[in-house]
């Protein structure tokens, strides 16, 4: 005998209370299971992008020597997450130095240590080269990226 709603007049189609209760559940163990998956490459993200930032201003700094034919500095300030560019102007904020915060938004980063020869400088000479080899290690919630800066040539890069 074959069923049909024409047989049930008072009957719908509709949603019953447990394919409601199955689909929740279904929803909660997948936003359970991608949720820390997400954070963690969202702060993957930051450090990458605060990485990122910093040797692209490394390399403002070097090619600002070159094409000045004069020195250009990048000072880590101790205590902070901050570094500036001495000596050039702060385009964002106007007056003072270039300075950037790695602490706030986007980046949300730390800067653990920054060492070029012993402190938190580094001086790019007319040619581009720095003072000497340095290293700057940033971390966002344990996500940790090096910045590596060759001497001899003064190129920053990402390992």
């Amino acid at each position: 005998m074959r069923v049909s709603f024409r047989s049930y007049p008072n009957r719908t189609a509709g949603v019953t209370l447990v394919d409601v209760v199955i689909t929740v559940t279904i929803m909660a163990i997948l936003s359970a299971v991608a949720g820390p998956r997400f954070s963690r490459t969202l702060q993957r993200l930051r450090v990458e992008s605060a990485a990122e930032r910093l040797v692209a201003d490394l390399a403002l700094a070097r090619q600002r020597a070159v094409a000045g034919s004069t020195s250009q500095s990048v000072e880590f300030i101790a205590g902070t997450d901050q570094y500036r560019l001495v000596g050039m102007d702060d385009l964002d904020h106007g007056g003072g130095d270039y300075t950037v915060d790695l602490e706030k938004s986007p980046y949300l980063a730390t800067v653990i240590s920054a060492n070029f020869g012993g402190d938190g400088v580094v001086n790019f000479d007319n040619y581009g080269q720095a003072d000497s080899d340095g290293l700057v290690v940033l971390d966002v919630a344990g996500q940790q990226l090096r910045v590596v800066v060759d001497g001899d040539t003064g190129k920053a890069v990402i390992p």
